[in-house]
């Protein structure tokens, strides 16, 4: 809409200022015309003043003629007669208005000279009184009337003359009232274009440096605000300027933002970004710089002397997201991740954000909310890169990494139920280090996928090898989110098992409630490829997410595994035995089996049979050990009994 008036102005200004070009032009036009009509009719009005000046002088001759017809008069008057009557040609010839009056004052002077002669002639031969009779009737009227008419004609030219100068002179002040007016309109065109041009420039400029979306300034307005705020504090470190205080920056990530673009459109997405960006600028300080970096990142630059800002702002950011927002009647809520990072000396803008990004990211895959960046985490970082990189090399060795089986048991018969396979790697020079270092490693990068199947392989192999020796043990492998979310990831499991000849009920794939919740409808949709092959599918560490009854009825599951955290003490615990029985009555209601991890004494084991719970792992029964280990058992003795 703004556009649209100031295109309509601008075309406006044009029309105006082409308009007012136009005006000038035809003005002066039409004064060089008022110009020219003038200066011909002066030398109209000389041309009069010239034949009435050379008719007196004829007419003067003539009379001296009749007085004293043999004087010199008598030679100068042909000449005076010849031009007059010149004269008089060239007034018929100019003056088109009165071209018929002057002819005829023409003709009549020329009888006129004929008359003369005639008379000249009459006093030459001695006929006096012919003379005189010529001169009374005829030469004396004529030059009397000639004389009147040429006078008469003069000051009628005269009084035209002096008419049209005084119109020219009118008509010459309107232009010149004109002229002015249109160098004023001119000039308040060209003032108004500047204003619109200039308007225009910072139109530009400011979408430039704005989000169009929510109005708030973008990556790029806020990466100059920080190389600002970062050179001030360089500055101050040499000892110039006042310090308004350190530079910190926090990156808020929406949390669960792509669900509700994905669920509910991106339209109901945008007004939610809006609100948000409403909400994040309302709950900081007004000097403080809110902006969209782009999705569903925002960043905010704080500058204070308190150490504790970041935490005392993020705290109020989080506070903000506390209510629901309400879009076209529907009810969202939303929680953020919030990274903070306070420059540094020697700290670049990319080098803060990067920081910042990293705190944020870790906030929010550990659910905390808040996360501030410490020098440790750029060590932390140098570390999780060199293992990423000797994970690559493991993988592609294949001798360092391992895997270990943990027995689980059923509580009812005592019975191996089946095995859950457990990664394992051996450092060449650090030598064993936890899954709780590399597999977090692991499933930022898409090398998790690698893994992943590598362990399927392994996994599948010793199943295989086992069925071969007479053994039908299930192993259950754990999957990632990122794997689990995998278009690909359903079609591998389907070729592993066409690869080994194992059958799909022999496999349990593991996933947890956060790697089914961060996607439902591509995990649902995974989980029940998965189970079209055979392949059982678990529930691992149930009851430490945030599915809801519904989504656990709809979801394509075999197996609800019971976290250890409820199973531990449960025997001494009546919170925990309740959550246990609870989990256990819903688990076989819908029809799953049920199996608990982190069993370590005989009173848990008791207090698990008596809730009916099915299955049982954990140190009291085996600690994971290797296949071989497992098969030595398992060739040697009888299952292990409870």
């Amino acid at each position: 809409m703004r556009t649209s008036a100031q295109r309509w102005l601008t075309g406006l200004l044009a029309i105006v200022l082409a308009g007012s070009s136009g005006y000038a032009v035809l003005g002066s036009r039409e004064q060089a015309d008022i110009v020219a009509l003038n200066v011909a009719d002066s030398d109209h009005t000389d041309a009069y003043q010239q034949l009435a000046y050379l008719t007196a002088w004829e007419m003067s001759l003539i009379q001296a003629i009749l007085r004293e017809p043999d004087g010199e008069e008598r030679d100068q008057w042909h000449a005076v007669h010849q031009q007059t009557r010149a004269a008089m040609i060239h007034m018929a010839e100019i003056d088109s208005e009165h071209a018929s009056r002057a002819a005829d004052i023409a003709a009549r002077h020329n009888r006129l000279r004929t008359q003369v002669i005639r008379y000249l002639q009459r006093l030459d031969s001695a006929d006096t009184d012919g003379a005189e009779k010529l001169l009374e009737e005829a030469i004396e009227p004529a030059a009397t009337t000639i004389l009147a008419d040429v006078l008469a004609e003069q000051r009628q030219h005269l009084a035209d003359h002096t008419a049209r100068q005084e119109a020219g002179q009118r008509q010459s002040q309107r232009l010149l009232w004109g002229n002015a007016l249109t160098f004023v309109v001119t000039l308040i065109t060209l003032m108004l274009f500047g204003w619109a041009m200039r308007a225009y420039r910072l139109r530009l400029a400011t979408m430039a440096t704005t989000d169009p979306l929510t109005g708030l300034p973008n990556r790029g307005a806020f990466t100059a605000v920080m190389q600002r705020a970062l050179a001030e504090d360089t500055r101050h470190r040499r000892g110039n300027g006042v310090r308004p205080g350190r530079a910190t920056i926090l990156t808020v990530n929406l949390d669960g933002f792509r669900d509700v673009n994905e669920q509910l459109g991106h339209r109901i997405g945008d007004l939610l970004l809006v609100q948000a960006g409403q909400r994040l600028r309302a709950s900081v300080r007004e000097h403080d710089v809110v902006a969209r970096l782009g999705g569903d990142e925002f960043a905010v630059l704080l500058r204070d002397t308190d150490p504790a800002i970041g935490e005392s702002i993020g705290a109020r950011l989080a506070a903000s997201f506390e209510h629901p927002f309400v879009i076209d009647d529907l009810t969202i809520d939303l929680e953020i991740s919030v990274g903070a990072a306070t420059a540094r000396a020697g700290d670049t803008v990319a080098t803060l954000l990067q920081h910042a990004d990293t705190a944020m990211n870790v906030a929010k895959q550990r659910r905390l909310g808040f996360r501030r960046h410490t020098p440790q985490h750029n060590q932390d970082s140098t570390a999780r890169l060199a293992l990423l990189g000797d994970l690559r090399r493991a993988m592609d060795t294949g001798a360092e990494i391992s895997l270990h089986y943990q027995p689980q048991i059923a509580l009812r018969t005592g019975a191996l139920a089946g095995v859950e396979a457990l990664a394992r790697w051996r450092h060449p020079t650090k030598g064993p280090i936890s899954p709780g270092e590399f597999v977090p490693v692991l499933e930022s990068t898409a090398l998790i996928h690698r893994f992943t199947d590598q362990v399927l392989t392994m996994a599948l192999d010793q199943a295989r090898a086992w069925l071969d020796a007479g053994h039908r043990i299930p192993v259950s492998v754990n999957v990632s989110t990122r794997t689990l979310l995998d278009a690909g990831f359903p079609a591998r499991v389907a070729a592993q098992l066409e690869r080994s000849g194992i059958a799909g009920d022999q496999l349990c794939v593991e996933v947890t409630e956060h790697s089914i919740m961060s996607d439902p409808d591509t995990a649902i949709d995974a989980l029940q490829r998965i189970r079209s092959l055979g392949v059982k599918t678990s529930i691992d560490d149930y009851g430490t997410g945030y599915s809801s009854m519904t989504y656990l009825r709809l979801l394509p599951l075999d197996e609800l595994k019971i976290d250890r955290s409820f199973v531990d003490g449960m025997a001494h615990d009546p919170g925990n035995q309740a959550l246990v029985a609870s989990t256990v009555e819903l688990g076989h209601n819908l029809g799953l089996s049920v199996v608990a991890e982190g069993v370590e004494d005989a009173d848990t084991v008791a207090a698990l049979r008596a809730v009916g719970c099915d299955i049982a792992q954990g140190y009291y029964f085996a600690r994971p050990m290797t296949a071989d280990a497992l098969t030595e058992s398992l060739t040697g003795a009888k299952a292990v009994a409870a």
